[in-house]
């Protein structure tokens, strides 16, 4: 779900220097097609229909502009202040949203979700409200139930998903694993609704848009007509198809709201680098990573993800929905500011753009990979316990001396790299085995939307 683009006083200035013509911006040239080329490629290949990229760092605006195609049938060209539907990128404004309460005193995130909702049915478990924003309660998913495609598909009141998932068993116990949860999202926008005695739509609208200047963003709908609003298009085994439908209604406060690069740029750098939406204080505990029961610390916090992108510390969520794929990322070290829009489900995935990006802006990622000595035999298994929705089982193989981290029967594996301290890497997932006996009997994946802890069979 995205939003429409608005360019504020961080993000307008610098941008003249683009036509600045030394050694310097020879290189910076050349970085810039590196970057168009990660959308022209694709879209040239038929496997994208289009997409809008920013790209600030501090106060120099690199990038901001569109690619592809808004409109495929009509071969409309995505214009710079395209918007799409960000899908769970919503979860940031959600969780800024209910912070905000927590600053005015009017919500705390130690008491349980009853104290708030008092007709949820917590099946005798204690939920605190910290537990909705960092994937940690066990609510089962609502997007992992059966009865979620045709509520998804249809007008039905709220009240009728939330007594459905919340009679579903618990997952697991609240805060003994993370599990990437749209559920409480869900609450936790039914919470701002209670305390706030305004619509999740309203609340976000003038609380967090306005203030924020993002004159182009808004809750998105399947009826209204926007100007400039991108169409989006799925992928099937022929290539590019009109996206499935969605009610707005629902994914609602785990995924409705709509955006621009623009927008996303500024609301980046407006909570990231000011006090215009949460003060500080408020603001360290927004980001700070969330807590397992055992002490274990997660890679979420409430609304974000704190995954390195291209080996620098990152505060970033994607969101995929009908349609739309979407990913932004504030880099505080390197005050790096990175938004990808695209109206495509396909091969082609945001988070990967954005950390390509993130490697051409500031150069390769730090090699933090060790040499692996210990017993390799004593790895080599299967592993088994909870997943997203249903059980989930992985299989750590050596294959030419390499370990391999396999989801399925037939995948082929991704490399394991090792980092020290029986903990690998995995794409962007750190996996830990641990010891009992000085033998390994389970390990944690840890891929920053989850921290699932699993027993070897």
């Amino acid at each position: 779900m995205t939003r429409a683009m608005t360019i504020g006083p961080l993000l307008l200035g610098a941008a003249l220097s683009l036509s600045a013509v030394d050694a310097a911006g020879q290189d910076r040239a050349g970085k810039l097609a590196a970057i168009d080329s990660l959308l022209t490629t694709p879209i040239r290949a038929g496997k994208l229909a289009g997409g809008s990229v920013a790209v600030i760092k501090g106060k120099d605006t690199l990038v901001l502009k569109g690619y592809g195609f808004a409109d495929l049938e009509l071969e409309v060209p995505t214009p710079p202040n395209a918007s799409y539907e960000i899908g769970s990128v919503t979860k940031q404004f959600t969780a800024v949203a209910l912070m905000q309460l927590v600053e005015a005193g009017k919500v705390d995130l130690d008491a349980d979700i009853t104290t708030y909702l008092p007709d949820y049915n917590t099946q005798g478990n204690r939920i605190p409200v910290r537990r909705l924003l960092d994937h940690t309660s066990g609510i089962k998913g609502a997007t992992e139930i059966p009865e979620f495609r045709s509520i998804s598909q249809s007008d039905v009141p709220r009240d009728s998903l939330v007594r459905i998932f919340a009679a579903k068993p618990f997952d697991f116990l609240p805060g003994e694993q993370a599990t990437y949860n749209n559920s409480a999202y869900m609450l936790a926008g039914l919470t701002v609704e209670k305390v706030s005695g305004m619509s999740y739509a309203d609340y976000v609208q003038k609380r967090l848009f306005e203030p924020a200047g993002m004159t182009r963003s808004y809750y998105c709908s399947e009826k209204t007509i926007r100007k400039n609003h991108a169409h989006g298009y799925d992928t099937d085994a022929t290539g590019l198809i009109n996206k499935g439908f969605v009610n707005h209604k629902w994914p609602w406060a785990a995924g409705s709201l709509c955006s621009t690069v623009g927008d996303l740029a500024l609301w980046n750098q407006v909570l990231h680098r000011s006090e215009r939406l949460l003060k500080r204080d408020t603001y360290r505990q927004l980001i700070a990573p969330g807590t397992l029961n055992d002490g274990t610390r997660i890679r979420y916090a409430k609304g974000f993800a704190l995954v390195d992108i291209a080996g620098r510390r990152a505060i970033s969520h994607g969101g995929d929905i009908n349609g739309f794929a979407s990913f932004s990322a504030y880099l505080p070290d390197d005050d790096l500011t990175i938004v990808v829009l695209l109206n495509s489900q396909s091969p082609t995935r945001p988070d990967a753009v954005a950390a390509a990006i993130a490697g051409i802006v500031l150069g390769p990622a730090p090699d933090r990979s060790r040499p692996f000595s210990g017993d390799r035999s004593d790895l080599v298994g299967s592993y088994t316990g909870p997943g997203r929705g249903r059980p989930m089982t992985v299989r750590v193989v050596d294959t030419a001396g390499a370990f391999r981290f396999r989801r399925t029967p037939s995948d082929s594996g991704q490399v394991l790299t090792f980092l020290g301290d029986d903990t690998f890497t995995a794409g962007p997932a750190m996996i830990r085995f641990e010891r009992k006996d000085g033998k390994t009997f389970r390990l944690r994946i840890d891929t920053g939307y989850g921290h699932n802890i699993l027993v070897r069979q």
